[in-house]
């Protein structure tokens, strides 16, 4: 296994330590992944995603979805073989299997549908209205007089808290 490191990404810059622990975990991840079961990422837009996975053989009982903070995880449990069955090839492979995704900061999932052995989860990110570009207004007058128009605003605002 190749070892990285990323500390000089980071000696100027605070609070990205989940960065770092993302990038770690990319580089643990690509040394022993899995191919099974095989699935697509897709962007449908600027803000909606949507993973699709291959799952012949099981049904929406045997499947679970779960999303904790930035991380989806999708599980399936492999159902019971009947052992009187002799398979002269056996290619649809039938196994339990648990794929994680990590997520972008707001990216919610907004659905998920079973349809002829495909799996499809679409995502999407919502940004809160505290980080949405804003307009700011250019107000006219001098600035003096926009101090104290700023003023008499807050002291309207004192007035109704107290």
């Amino acid at each position: 296994m190749r070892t990285y490191d990323f500390s000089p990404l980071f000696r100027y810059s605070v609070g990205f330590d989940h960065v770092e622990d993302l990038l770690r975990s990319a580089v643990s991840r690509g040394d022993q992944a899995s191919t099974y079961p095989p699935y697509n990422i897709e962007s449908l837009g600027e803000t909606s995603y949507r993973i699709t996975m291959a799952l012949a053989g099981f049904a929406e009982e045997d499947l679970d979805i779960t999303q904790r903070e930035n991380s989806l995880v999708i599980e399936g449990k492999a159902k019971s073989r009947d052992d009187d069955v002799d398979f002269l090839h056996q290619g649809i492979a039938n196994r339990a299997f648990k794929r994680s995704f990590e997520l972008a900061d707001h990216v919610k999932v907004t659905g998920a549908n079973l349809e002829n052995g495909l799996l499809t989860v679409d995502l999407e990110r919502e940004l809160p209205e505290a980080l949405k570009p804003r307009k700011i207004e250019i107000a006219k007058g001098s600035p003096s007089s926009l101090v104290n128009k700023a003023k008499k605003l807050l002291s309207n605002e004192d007035q109704f808290a107290a």
